[in-house]
């Protein structure tokens, strides 16, 4: 009888289990069927605009930069309504090729409407925009690539939005994201894998995968990622676009969902911030200008009420220029060594000051202030977030380890740590494992902001005003990113300081620097080390770039030494 009742339990919990996926299951195909029927709408409306207007240039207006664009729609030589549908085609194309596009915004119609109907025209007027999944639009979804958000709706939209939209740019397209947005590939169970436009066995990064991959294929000209790790910065570098992770406040993230663990928008000692994302500086710095208006700080009053200062974006003057090739904790691939060097020379060859810089102390930053920050529930808010949903592929290294007993992570790491310096890695690992008191937490906030204050009087003590530094790339082939956690240092470093910092493409892969790749030995040519060689082999021609970094609310001044390096690799 008694093994009887256990066999009886064991099959009811197999048929639950069962159950529960089936229901998962239909819940992801209605949104897949839901996204689809989009698509088609979508490509039924260019169909009649096309019919309507058969003689639109469409290369011609999709080669404009954005600059050249606003004006050429303020001045009415182009109208709202041809640009828009020429970018929806265009997206259309992209989108199928790389699956970037989460869902068309069907209300952007609408917005065309109202654009036409206002008395002043915005800075933005007439400009497609795309946005990242979990900025929130009114009637459409904010997934974070969950099952358990595929149920609601926005009920409004968020500040960046509303603003946007006041500026007459009309938001398009939601762009796809990876599973819970912690993961720097781009890929979830509900609505799959994006790829790079430029290599379709590459990833566009993430979290912004989405963005990165529409605005690279000339599907969007201007997108808007948010940034936690590196989230802007590495799809622009992996992507070749240029990024703006700026300083967390300086943008309003109101109404961007908070979700139970969305790791893009969580109020914490890291903070998140929403930026932007385009093919030029020019563009970033358009729609800085834009978005900080009386409309933002109207709406958001924790936003501070800092306009755009233009005349330090414009400014010739010459720079004074950190600057360092190598953190000490992840070493990067020989060709994003390379091109800071040669951003280094070629500054320096146009008149400006460059400084040896070293950052302090990184693995104490990712250890001690990033991670256990993170985690400090023990990794438990993480895992809630995937009850409910079937883990991604991409995601499952980390999930994996997460679930690791906190005991059994110890142990591993004790009985491992003499043995190699790789286990300076693994130690970070087992530290998700560890919940931290109240008391704890407070003290990582004060040890945060000490890090913050030595770091800025190095800075200033040194007299610099800005910072040039790697990021990671080239782009990563698909499935390395979950496995590569710790190769983000570069730009996470920049996250826990909250400054603000950009991304420009300088170069690109040369084979030169794929036989380099071949002697590449990282750290300690451990196993993070070799997988890093695997993760980033086979990318001749693909972007490389540099990241620029100023002291907080000095987004100007980031933007205008980004325009520098720009003009400079550009010239080259």
């Amino acid at each position: 009888a008694a093994l009887a009742l256990l066999c009886g339990s064991a099959v009811a919990v197999v048929v639950w289990k069962w159950l529960g996926e089936r229901q998962i299951q239909k819940k992801m195909e209605e949104a897949q069927r839901t996204r689809d029927e989009g698509v088609k709408k979508m490509a039924k409306a260019v169909q009649q605009f096309r019919e309507q207007v058969p003689s639109v240039q469409t290369d011609a207006i999709l080669s404009l930069p954005l600059l050249e664009l606003a004006g050429r729609l303020q001045d009415e030589s182009l109208s709202p309504k041809t640009v828009l549908y020429t970018y929806i085609e265009k997206a259309l194309e992209v989108t199928q090729q790389t699956n970037c596009v989460r869902h068309f915004i069907p209300e952007c119609e609408e917005q065309l409407q109202e654009i036409q109907g206002q008395r002043e025209k915005g800075l933005l007027y007439g400009i497609p925009v795309s946005i990242k999944d979990h900025i929130g639009h009114k009637g459409q979804l904010s997934t974070c690539g969950l099952v358990q958000y595929l149920d609601t709706a926005e009920q409004e939209d968020s500040v960046l939005v509303k603003v946007l939209k006041r500026q007459g740019a009309i938001p398009f397209a939601k762009t796809n994201v990876p599973q819970s947005l912690f993961n720097y590939d781009c890929s979830n169970t509900i609505f799959g894998q994006t790829l790079n436009p430029l290599n379709h066995q590459k990833t566009p990064g993430g979290s912004s995968g989405g963005e990165g991959a529409l605005i690279a294929g000339g599907g969007s000209i201007l997108g808007i990622g948010s940034d936690v790790g590196g989230s802007i910065r590495l799809p622009s570098s992996f992507c070749g676009l240029c990024g703006l992770k700026p300083t967390a406040k300086r943008l309003s993230a109101w109404h961007t969902p908070l979700l139970t663990m969305d790791i893009c928008s969580c109020p914490m000692p890291v903070p998140s911030a929403l930026g932007p994302m385009a093919r030029d500086v020019d563009s970033l710095a358009l729609c800085m200008k834009a978005l900080l208006c009386e409309e933002m700080f109207r709406l958001d009053p924790t936003v501070p009420p800092i306009p755009f200062n233009e005349e330090v974006y414009s400014s010739s003057a010459p720079l004074r220029i950190g600057y360092y090739d190598t953190d000490g904790y992840f070493p990067l691939p020989p060709c994003m060594r390379r091109a800071v060097h040669e951003t280094r020379e070629a500054l320096q060859a146009a008149g400006h000051k460059l400084v040896p810089f070293s950052p302090l102390r990184i693995h104490y930053v990712m250890t001690e202030l990033f991670l256990k920050t993170f985690f400090a529930d023990g990794g438990h808010a993480l895992l809630d977030v995937f009850t409910g949903n079937i883990v991604d592929p991409s995601l499952k290294p980390q999930v994996t380890c997460y679930k690791i007993p906190r005991l059994a992570k110890k142990l591993l790491a004790l009985i491992l740590k003499p043995l190699l310096p790789l286990l300076l890695k693994l130690k970070n690992v087992t530290m998700i494992s560890t919940r931290r008191s109240v008391n704890e937490l407070w003290n990582q906030q004060h040890q945060i902001e000490v890090y913050r204050s030595e770091f800025i009087t190095q800075w200033r003590k040194l007299q610099l005003d800005v910072v040039l530094c790697p990021v990671l790339g080239p782009a990563f082939t698909m499935g390395f990113p979950g496995k590569l956690l710790p190769a983000v240092s570069s730009t996470m470093l920049y996250n826990v300081l909250n400054f603000p910092a950009g991304v420009v493409p300088v170069s690109v892969v040369t084979e030169a620097d794929e036989e380099e790749l071949k002697l590449y030995q990282g750290c300690c040519d451990d196993p993070w080390d070799r997988m890093m060689k695997q993760a980033v082999a086979g990318a001749v021609g693909l972007p490389v770039a540099v990241q620029c970094v100023a002291l907080p609310w000095q987004e100007e001044l980031c933007l205008r030494f980004m325009k520098e390096v720009e003009m400079l690799s550009r010239g080259k």
